[in-house]
């Protein structure tokens, strides 16, 4: 048999030699097996068909002789049960029969009969982990002799659905083999920025409640995941407790009920929102997200229900004041990340607003005071604490209120003391401004001051700025105030997709709870 062995490679070596290139690689996928199920097969062909011993081939195929008696046992075994063919899979023709259509028909001919509408069946059958397409439940339907549900407005549609939506009761998920489907598994994308910067173990460790059945971590998961998602008004249908994708988020099943984040949110204090942004604003800094500047505006939070307790704000959304909240935020210019976040401000307490800011940047910053400068406009405070800024070492820039006077003393100025500078402005544009330098004295103040008049802005009175810095320049004094403009556009259209100036909706959360979960949301946005 060695002889035949050797005699049977001769021969294919001459083969190899004898053919052509064109038919080489046809030769070699027989003679030369790359895949392990096609070895198995040719070493047991060899086997049976040519009758060679084991010990053949093993040594041809590269088996131990252990390994191969063990293979023709298993091959043996196999082909006595019956089984589908080991080697060679058949592909049946036409489209898979499910094991379940008669379970998935009955379920379909059920909920229509409580007048679901195909999406709303689709919601359903998804959060049953049954997967089936809304083209599938249209053609069973119709197949069954359901006809098309009448138009109806929301209200006819709620008032003929015969029972709500039930859905799993949130509990710690358990990692297993799942497969489900999601529309927001997007939102795990943003999960190795929360391990990266160590915001996970910032709400293990924060002073946040946890309850029996959530623990901390995954009750704040679940506010973001709210914030994060596009829902875009929380509603008392709890459809979002059936998305497995936000679940999966917060380490949970699903999400909890309304009326939980409800219940939670009472629970927190102020105290615990400001022990929350102080860690963020370590990461903030640690990490080189927060530079020397920092802009800092309201926002107007509109409120629907008693407002008797309320104070008026003026709403530049609406164009109008209406009793509301006002809430303070700062924000990087150069990164867009919101550092702070607060909504329990008095018109009789705003004016320290400024102070309380600083005293909590100070109180959070790990390695010395990196807060150089501090943009704000005119109606953030009042000159007496300007002059205290001054004296913690704070550079301002800010606008000064125009009077009359002041207006009437810069229209008689000569076009030769004014200059021109050119300025980026939202949209990468750029904007061609005029300017006029001065020393100015404020009384609140206590001593001179600079300013600089701008003009040619599209206002018909100059705006005036001023700082208590004289060594920067003019150019830079104005572009600072100028990406102030552009913060108040970012901070624009966070309201409009963080919903931050409306009141989550049926569910009633404390606002400044709110807030800071949206600052958060918005800022893992950023990292992104």
């Amino acid at each position: 048999m060695k002889i035949y062995c050797d005699f049977k490679h001769i021969i294919l070596d001459l083969i190899t030699v004898i053919l052509d290139s064109s038919s080489m690689n046809e030769i070699k996928y027989f003679l030369h097996p790359s895949t392990v199920a096609q070895k198995q097969y040719e070493a047991l062909r060899a086997y049976f068909v040519e009758k060679l011993s084991a010990t053949e081939v093993s040594s041809e195929f590269g088996y131990t002789f252990r390994a191969f008696t063990s293979l023709v046992a298993d091959f043996r075994r196999k082909q006595n049960e019956q089984s589908e063919d080991q080697f060679f899979k058949i592909n049946k023709i036409g489209r898979k029969i499910r094991e379940n259509k008669n379970i998935l028909i009955e379920m379909i001919v059920e909920l229509r009969k409580k007048n679901y509408s195909v999406p709303d069946i689709k919601v359903i059958l998804d959060s049953k982990n049954q997967q089936v397409s809304e083209k599938d439940v249209y053609l069973i339907l119709k197949q069954e002799g359901f006809s098309r549900l009448p138009r109806r407005t929301q209200k006819e549609k709620l008032e003929k659905v015969e029972s709500k939506i039930k859905a799993d009761i949130s509990r710690a998920l358990v990692f297993t083999n799942e497969h489900y489907s999601s529309n927001s598994a997007g939102l795990l994308s943003l999960l190795p920025y929360i391990k990266q910067y160590g915001i996970d173990k910032i709400i293990r460790e924060s002073s946040y409640p946890s309850t029996e059945v959530t623990n901390r971590f995954s009750s704040i998961m679940s506010f973001l995941a709210l914030k994060l998602s596009n829902v875009r008004r929380y509603t008392k249908d709890d459809l979002w407790c059936m998305d497995r994708g936000l679940g999966l988020f917060a380490g949970l099943n699903v999400l909890p009920k309304a009326a939980w984040f409800t219940s939670y949110s009472h629970r927190v204090t102020r105290e615990m929102n400001v022990s929350f942004l102080k860690k963020m604003h370590k990461v903030w800094v640690e990490n080189g997200f927060l530079g020397d500047t920092s802009n800092l505006d309201f926002t107007t939070v509109p409120y629907w229900g008693d407002d008797t307790h309320l104070e008026n704000n003026w709403s530049g959304k609406r164009h109008h004041a209406l009793s509301s909240m006002l809430a303070v935020l700062a924000q990087d210019p150069d990164t867009g990340i919101i550092d702070y976040g607060d909504t329990n401000i008095m018109h009789k307490n705003q004016n320290a607003v400024i102070l309380e800011y600083l005293d909590f940047y100070k109180s959070g910053e790990p390695k010395g005071n990196t807060l150089k400068y501090l943009v704000f406009d005119s109606k953030f405070t009042n000159y007496e604490n300007l002059s205290k800024l001054e004296n913690e070492g704070i550079k301002f820039i800010t606008i000064r209120r125009r009077g009359k006077n002041i207006v009437d003393n810069l229209a008689k100025l000569p076009k030769k003391d004014w200059k021109t500078i050119r300025i980026d402005c939202a949209g990468h544009k750029k904007r061609t401004l005029k300017i006029h330098e001065s020393k100015v004295l404020l009384k609140k103040y206590g001593k001179e001051i600079r300013q600089v008049a701008i003009t040619g802005n599209g206002k018909i009175k100059p705006a005036l700025i001023i700082t208590n810095d004289f060594e920067i320049n003019t150019r830079a004094i104005v572009r600072k105030y100028a990406r102030r403009w552009l913060v108040e556009k970012e901070i624009s259209k966070q309201i409009e997709f963080f919903h931050l100036n409306k009141v989550s909706s049926s569910m009633v959360i404390k606002v400044d709870f709110d807030l800071t979960m949206s600052i958060t949301a918005h800022n893992l946005y950023r990292l992104l």
